[in-house]
C-alpha cells in the first residue's frame, strides 16, 4: 500500500492473505489480537491462500490497515499470514465476504454470533453493527437473551451491540416481571439475567422487602461460599435493590444480615434512612436525577403493596398518621372491581394496611372509590381504634376530612367507607377532578388507640 497508490484499480493492489489454522498452545491471551496471528509455537493444520484487495480490507478494518502497513511496507512482500483456530474459518470467510459486499449469507443466531466475534477480533465495526441488527430482528428466547448479555465487553463490541443487549434486558425484564410465576426458572438464571430483571421499574412484586428476600435467596443458592456471596451482593446486586423503599423493620434486619459486609450494609441502610427522612421535594429531585441514569435506587417500582409514609406518636395517646399516594393511572386501572393495597404499618404492636377499591355504591348503584382499613391476621387480640380518612383537594390543596369512625378490631377484620368522596367513578377520575394534584391522589389515615 504505497502512499501514492489510488483505489481506482483495486486489482492492482491485490495481495494474498494466507490463512493458517492452528491449535493454540493454551497459554496465550485469548483476547489479544496480536497473539491470534503472530504466535509461532502452535501446530499448523492447513494453509489456505486467498487473493484479496488490501485497500478494501484496510478501509473497513484498523486491524488489517495495521497488518498491511507494518507487515508489507518494509519488504514490499505480497503475502501476509493470519493464524486462526479451525473453528474460526467459516466466520472469517463470512467476514471477508461482508467487507466486499456488505451482506452475509448466514441467518441463524449461532452463526451470526460467530461472525460477530470475528468482526470484533478483526475490528470491523460495520459488520458488528450489521450482525447486531440481524440478531435483534430474530425472535428472542431466554437462552439467546442470556447469550447476548454474555458477550465480551470490549469498547468496540459494547458500542456495536448496545441495542442488542438493551433488547435482551427488556425481554428478560418483561418475561420475568412476575418472578413468583417462574420461581424455578428465575432461580437458575445467571447473574446477568438477575441484574436485567432487578433493574426494571415494572417488576410485579409485593414490595421492595420481597425484592431483598428474593435476591438473598438467589445469592445463597448460586454462591454457597460466604465470601463469594458477599462479593456478588456488595459489588453486583446491592445497587439493584431499592433500599429507600424498604420498611424500617426490614432495614434493621439488613444491618444484622451476615450475607452483607457490615460496612456495605451500614452505608446502604444509612442512605435509605436519610432518603426517608428527606423533604418530599428533595425525594422527588433525587428520583428525577436518577431516572436518567442506570442507577434507579430512588425510583419507586409498581409494587403490589403500595409504599406508605408513617408518622408515629406515643403520647398523649398511641397514634399514627399514614400517607398513601396513588397515581391517576393506578386509580383508572382499578375500574370496574380492582383493589390496591398498601404496605403494612404498625400501631400498638399490631399490623394494619389500607386498601382502595373500585366498587358499587350500595344506594345509588354506580361505581365509586372506597377506602378501607384492615388489621393483619396476628393472634386474637382485639382493641378499639378511632380512625379518620382525609384527602388533599383542589383548590386549597389541603387535607380535608372525608370520613370518621370507631371500630373494635380483631385479627383479619377490615372497616371503611364504600364511597369516600360521595361521587360517581366518572367524576372521580375526570380530567378536571379536584382529587388529583399533578396526577397524584393524596390520601391520609389517622389511627388512634
Amino acid at each position: 500500500m504505497d502512499d501514492g497508490a489510488g483505489c481506482e484499480n483495486q486489482d492492482a493492489e491485490a495481495e494474498a492473505v494466507a490463512m493458517a489454522e492452528e491449535i493454540h498452545s493454551g497459554d496465550e491471551d485469548e483476547n489479544s489480537n496480536e497473539s491470534s496471528w503472530s504466535m509461532d509455537c502452535s501446530t499448523v493444520l492447513r494453509v489456505k491462500t486467498l487473493h484479496i484487495s488490501s485497500p478494501i480490507l484496510a478501509a473497513k478494518s484498523p486491524f488489517f490497515y495495521k497488518l498491511f502497513s507494518n507487515g508489507m511496507r518494509e519488504s514490499e512482500q505480497r503475502h501476509v499470514t493470519l493464524r486462526i483456530n479451525a473453528s474460526e474459518e467459516d466466520a472469517l470467510l463470512e467476514l471477508l465476504n461482508f467487507m466486499y459486499s456488505n451482506s452475509l449469507s448466514v441467518t441463524t443466531a449461532p452463526a451470526l454470533l460467530d461472525v460477530l466475534m470475528a468482526a470484533d477480533k478483526f475490528e470491523v465495526a460495520s459488520c458488528m453493527r450489521y450482525c447486531s441488527w440481524l440478531l435483534h430482528n430474530l425472535p428472542m428466547t431466554p437462552e439467546s437473551a442470556l447469550l447476548y448479555l454474555d458477550l465480551p465487553s470490549s469498547v468496540l463490541m459494547g458500542e456495536a451491540v448496545q441495542p442488542l443487549t438493551d433488547a435482551a434486558k427488556r425481554y428478560l425484564a418483561a418475561r420475568y416481571k412476575d418472578v413468583t410465576k417462574f420461581q424455578e426458572e428465575v432461580m437458575a438464571l445467571p447473574l446477568a439475567g438477575i441484574q436485567a430483571i432487578l433493574a426494571s421499574d415494572d417488576l410485579q412484586i409485593a414490595s421492595e422487602d420481597a425484592v431483598y428476600d428474593f435476591v438473598l435467596k438467589w445469592a445463597r443458592a448460586q454462591y454457597p461460599n460466604l465470601e463469594d456471596r458477599r462479593e456478588v451482593l456488595g459489588s453486583h446486586l446491592a445497587q439493584y435493590i431499592r433500599f429507600p423503599y424498604m420498611t424500617c423493620r426490614k432495614l434493621k434486619k439488613v444491618l444484622t444480615c451476615n450475607d452483607f459486609d457490615q460496612d456495605v450494609a451500614s452505608k446502604l441502610v444509612l442512605e435509605a434512612l436519610f432518603y426517608k427522612a428527606d423533604a418530599p421535594y428533595r425525594q422527588r429531585s433525587l428520583a428525577a436525577e436518577e431516572s436518567a441514569t442506570s442507577n434507579r435506587r430512588f425510583v419507586e417500582r409498581a409494587y403490589k403493596y403500595r409504599p406508605v409514609k408513617v408518622v408515629e406518636f406515643e403520647l398523649p395517646r398511641q397514634q399514627c398518621v399514614v400517607y398513601l399516594d396513588l397515581k391517576r393511572e393506578e386509580c383508572v386501572n382499578l375500574f370496574p372491581s380492582g383493589r390496591v393495597y398498601s404496605q403494612a404499618f404498625h400501631l400498638g404492636g399490631q399490623g394494619f394496611f389500607l386498601s382502595a377499591h373500585c366498587n358499587m355504591d350500595q344506594q345509588s348503584s354506580f361505581h365509586c372509590l372506597g377506602l378501607f382499613l384492615g388489621m393483619q391476621e396476628k393472634g386474637s387480640t382485639s382493641f378499639t381504634v378511632d380512625y379518620e380518612f382525609a384527602a388533599r383537594l383542589k383548590p386549597t390543596e389541603e387535607f380535608v376530612c372525608k370520613y370518621k369512625g370507631n371500630y373494635t378490631f380483631t385479627g383479619g377484620k377490615a372497616v371503611g367507607y364504600r364511597n369516600l368522596f360521595a361521587v360517581p367513578w366518572t367524576s372521580f377520575v375526570a380530567e378536571d377532578s379536584i382529587y388529583f394534584l399533578n396526577g397524584i391522589l393524596h390520601l391520609r389515615a389517622e389511627l388512634t388507640i
